[in-house]
């Protein structure tokens, strides 16, 4: 019987949390559940919310560069080896490789003479305004190849793709879009961390 009663009270503590960690548990009474981003709540096609997300994260890539002088966003954070305005060129670099030369099948310049090294690296005498600039009008090239198409059409050949067989369609090249902006987008809210202390969303 003794044995029994410590058991239930050993049970009884163990159930019970350690107040040094209660704090952590608790909710602010004025904190209330994050809403949905991206897409209206009413939005429900797949067509839609894709270029919908598409185009919450380029809005997002510029939020997050927001207040940073020109310096910051010229600031090759070492861990990662890239600066936040090295970023954007290379997202813009992405934006034409998958929806104008891919989709689309456009003759353009798919990638820097220099390689990564290049699509990476700002050169000094390019402005922030600039590359900025080129980037938005990569995605303004890009929602007139993707706004009109639909998902199940398979990309043109003679771009990217060559034959019938590499060709994707256009849901799964949006697909791919939105993992790479959700990945950059998280590095990208590390190098701000590390370069002047504001943390991501």
């Amino acid at each position: 019987m003794g044995e029994a009663r410590d058991l239930r009270r050993a049970d009884r503590h163990a159930l019970r949390p350690c107040p040094r960690y209660v704090h952590w548990m608790r909710k602010p009474s004025e904190q209330v559940p994050t809403l949905l981003d991206g897409p209206a709540v009413d939005v429900s096609g797949a067509h839609e919310l894709l270029l919908g997300y598409l185009e919450w994260y380029r809005e997002a890539l510029m939020r997050k560069l927001a207040g940073l002088s020109d310096d910051q966003l010229r600031t090759v954070v070492a861990p990662l080896g890239w600066s936040p305005l090295g970023l954007v060129q290379h997202l813009g670099w992405v934006e034409r490789r998958w929806l104008r030369w891919g989709f689309v099948a456009e003759e353009v310049v798919a990638y820097p003479p220099g390689g990564d090294a290049e699509e990476w690296t700002v050169a000094v005498g390019t402005s922030a305004a600039q590359v900025i600039a080129t980037y938005q009008a990569e995605a303004t090239a890009a929602r007139s190849a993707a706004g009109s198409a639909d998902l199940n059409d398979k990309a043109s050949l003679g771009g990217r793709f060559k034959t019938p067989a590499q060709a994707p369609t256009l849901g799964r090249i949006l697909f791919h879009l939105l993992q790479e902006y959700a990945r950059h987008l998280g590095h990208l809210d590390i190098a701000r961390e590390l370069i002047d202390g504001r943390t991501g969303e």
